[in-house]
């Protein structure tokens, strides 16, 4: 691996453009190019692993890379930083890096790690701003970017930088390295780690600084509760600048000696092709690229992914659709994974139709504290509307709202009223972020002191309430036994956003959209709070129709009302509603709710609609 070496004025040794390529071969003068990598759990594990087994596959180049060559490749490319930055003394500086979905993004991000540094991924969809914004609020030492994405990083560097970070171009491994043993020191590891960025939905982004310890605990209560194993063959189809892509994708993975296949973009018939392949005979191949030996027994999605499966479905030949449904049933897919945003019901239910039964796994989890709470493998222990249980090694209660006491374990219904009591999600353990990346403020204003002396207590925004769900906890299997029991958790929505006050009563913006999702009328939703002089907030709903059942494409409040009798509470159903052609969303699904209500709903702030 090659790179072409730009200085910026942090580093001592700005030097002619031309003495590059004789630098990107050899160390500055004075610095130890050394041999060994920190022993961190992730590199211990990886040298575990059978060298010759695949930890990566590039799908549409059927290009493989084996673990046998990883940490030496890691360890080159650690040994680059060294070179660019003049020293081997880059603890906890800030790499930035733009590589794509890939063999070398692995090696990149396991490179900053094994320099001590923290790896600050960014997403090459982001505009310049965005991007120098990252930069300037990291402070970041380095610039990483492929081929690919030169031109991208070359204009952010055009861009007013309060920072000056040394620019460094990737030249792509490709997959002939040699099976190298290396040696792991015992060192101090705590300044290595990620920051990943916030969505920035209500002020700017926030940088969320996973030290490696938090990396590894995330890991390793994910390995037990979904139980990765060295046999898992994972496709990867999301962008790697969230939680969901790195730890759940990624990370974990490497730990249990996994195989990760990249196919990205997302492509719903790419991805249709891939999981047929080991299922269709020679002469029903698509492509060579697409003939594939080995079944996919694990993937992780958003619930827009799997809208998108099944709509293309539909569409597929006959062939192909056999061939996907035996791709996808259970006695090939392993685990199927639903997360980032609120799976509706019926995507749920078609997904099992399609698949012969494969349920897919709800679980809840955000950027700052990656998974905390899961349901099951058992197909019992995935119930609709549930995220389960708190993670091994996680530690969750729920603060009421109203009262701000801790709703302990059998105190969920208020005495008086015998309503379910609701409460803001919190949670602390090892798999916790340690700050906000200097926010002080912000950091301190979301954490909250115990009174038991354990370590301060997560506000994480998202409400829930807690029940007992027959049959469910009660797996036999070995994995489930010391987590997944008792009352499950099911999420309302974000306190901010998805909890709408009206007329004292409280809606639960997702519960609406679940049984707004299940009329045939409705092909996406997103439910709102309406600003509202009478009752507070009204429920207000944006959706878009389904073509197939309304051909005319009308439907009234009026109609929509008589829909939704029956189904929810009169003080549930919107009570406006805006028909729209798109609603916009992030990568992976999310809505920003406060603006789309200030866009659609602006003219309904000051009028009450009975």
């Amino acid at each position: 691996m090659t790179f072409a070496l730009v200085f910026g004025r942090r580093l001592s040794n700005r030097l002619p453009a031309a003495l590059a390529p004789v630098l990107s071969q050899c160390s500055l003068s004075g610095v130890r190019m050394a041999s060994t990598l920190p022993r961190l759990p992730v590199f211990e594990a990886i040298a575990r692993h059978d060298p010759d087994s695949t930890v990566v596959i590039h799908s549409n180049s059927g290009r493989r890379f084996r673990y046998g060559q990883l940490l030496g490749d890691v360890c080159k490319v650690r040994n680059r930083l060294y070179d660019a930055a003049g020293s081997s003394q880059i603890d906890g500086e800030r790499i930035a890096f733009l590589v794509e979905n890939s063999y070398d993004y692995v090696v990149t991000l396991l490179a900053i790690l094994a320099a001590k540094s923290i790896a600050v991924p960014l997403s090459p969809a982001f505009p310049a701003p965005e991007l120098q914004y990252i930069l300037n609020h990291s402070e970041a030492l380095m610039l990483l970017s492929s081929a690919k994405f030169a031109t991208k990083a070359q204009e952010v560097l055009k861009t007013e930088l309060d920072v000056e970070p040394t620019y460094l171009q990737l030249s792509k491994f490709q997959g002939d390295g040699a099976h190298e043993q290396m040696a792991l020191e015992r060192t101090g590891s705590d300044s290595a780690g990620m920051m990943l960025y916030t969505s920035g939905t209500t002020n700017r982004p926030k940088g969320v600084l996973l030290p490696q310890s938090v990396m590894t605990a995330q890991a390793r209560s994910l390995l037990q509760a979904w139980e990765y194993s060295s046999s898992d063959h994972l496709l990867h189809v999301l962008p790697l600048h969230h939680i969901h892509g790195t730890i759940n994708a990624i990370f974990t993975p490497l730990f249990a000696g996994s195989t990760i296949e990249f196919l990205f973009p997302f492509n719903a018939d790419a991805v249709w092709r891939r999981f047929a392949a080991p299922f269709l005979t020679p002469d029903q191949t698509y492509s060579h690229a697409e003939s594939r030996d080995k079944k996919i027994t694990f993937f992780t999605a958003v619930p827009t992914i799997y809208s998108r499966l099944l709509s293309a479905h539909k569409n597929l030949a006959p062939d192909m659709q056999s061939a996907t449904r035996t791709a996808i049933s259970p006695a090939n897919l392993r685990l199927a994974i639903s997360g980032s945003a609120a799976l509706p019901t019926p995507i749920k239910r078609a997904w099992s139709d399609l698949s012969g039964g494969n349920v897919l796994l709800e679980r809840f989890g955000m950027t700052e504290v990656g998974m905390a709470l899961s349901c099951g493998l058992d197909v019992a222990d995935r119930v609709d509307g549930s995220v389960g249980w708190p993670l091994p090694g996680v530690e969750a209660r729920l603060v009421d709202l109203d009262t701000h006491t801790v709703i302990e374990r059998g105190q969920e219904r208020d005495p008086t009223t015998g309503r379910e009591r609701v409460g803001e999600i919190q949670l602390r353990g090892a798999t916790i972020f340690a700050e906000y990346w200097r926010n002080p403020e912000a950091t301190a204003r979301e954490f909250v002191d115990s009174k038991d002396g354990r370590g301060q207590w997560f506000k994480t925004g998202d409400v829930a309430v807690r029940r007992p769900v027959e049959g469910a906890g009660k797996s036999n299997l070995p994995s489930q036994r010391d987590w997944a029991r008792g009352d499950m958790y099911f999420i309302l929505g974000r306190r901010s956003a998805d909890i709408i006050k009206s007329g004292g009563e409280k809606v639960s913006a997702l519960e609406v959209e679940r049984e707004m999702l299940a009329l045939p009328q409705v092909a996406e939703v997103a439910v709102l709070a309406v600003p509202s002089g009478k009752w507070g907030q009204k429920v207000g709903a944006v959706v878009i129709l389904d073509r197939d059942n309304l051909p005319e494409g009308k439907w009234t409040p009026l109609e929509m009302r008589r829909a939704l009798k029956g189904r929810l509470a009169n003080y549930k159903i919107p009570q406006v509603l805006k028909v729209v052609d798109h609603i916009p969303r992030n990568a992976m699904g999310k809505i920003n709710k406060k603006t789309l209500v200030k866009e659609v709903f602006q003219d309904e702030f000051s009028g009450d609609e009975l």
